[in-house]
């Protein structure tokens, strides 16, 4: 990720927030196979829990997710963890796993109103916040072992309760054992186990603080005026990041 120093968020903590605010995250990985079917690079949109007993403090969390046991990126990752049968494999590897606002959008020139009437040296651009983090990776492949069946249970209970009280918001939140137990285990059996060690974690809000305060209020502005929820969150964050510049 290109992190210009003016778009560039330097808060971990602020970071760590936009983690846990938008946990659809994508996994990219760069591992080799046996099978040619397989490519090297893989990417697989994964809700990840972000581990973090220090949310205020520049400590890096720990991710943690699941993916099908079908899907062709968890296949590459049962085959490396064969070497070590019936224990959680770490790969040295590392691992990049992308995170984005659900809301970024075109930025028409027009909105620039000073500088395009003054001397029309503009162009269109594309505003977005994003948040991006490198580590190490294990995965918990043996369905069978002690240690898998504990991080699967805990894994899936804390995403779905997080889920069903940060972003459904019900009074009365699903539970995993609202479902059969058997049910739960046959499910448990079709799934693999991710655990991403946080080493590094960057990210940025590109909203326009390159422009000077007439053209970003022009920005902010002409969003406001779409009266989107898409407009109305890039609005007040050009505004908010333009008082920071």
């Amino acid at each position: 990720m290109y992190l210009r120093a003016i778009h560039a968020e330097p808060s971990i903590p602020a970071l760590k927030a936009f983690v846990a605010a938008n946990p659809l995250g994508l996994l990219t990985t760069a591992l080799p196979s046996t099978d040619p079917s397989h490519h090297l690079i893989q990417t697989s949109h994964i809700p990840w829990v972000l581990d973090d007993p220090s949310p205020d403090t520049d400590d890096l969390p720990i991710l943690r997710g699941h993916i099908a046991r079908q899907n062709p990126h968890a296949k590459v990752f049962i085959e490396h963890a064969a070497a070590n049968p019936g224990k959680p494999f770490t790969f040295q590897q590392e691992v990049m796993v992308l995170f984005n606002s659900p809301h970024h959008s075109y930025v028409s020139p027009k909105l620039y109103v000073k500088t395009k009437p003054e001397s029309g040296k503009v162009v269109p651009t594309w505003n977005y916040s994003a948040a991006q983090i490198y580590g190490t990776a294990t995965v918990y492949t043996d369905s069978k072992a002690d240690s898998t069946i504990a991080f699967l249970n805990k894994q899936i209970r804390d995403l779905s309760n997080k889920a069903e009280t940060e972003i459904s918001k019900h009074e009365k939140p699903w539970e995993v054992d609202d479902a059969p137990e058997k049910y739960i285990e046959l499910l448990r059996k079709n799934i693999i186990g991710i655990e991403i060690k946080v080493q590094h974690l960057g990210g940025k809000h590109k909203m326009s603080q390159e422009m000077g305060k007439e053209d970003r209020e022009g920005v902010a502005q002409g969003f406001e005026d779409m009266k989107t929820e898409t407009g109305d969150y890039i609005a007040k964050t050009v505004r908010e990041k333009g008082q920071l510049k």
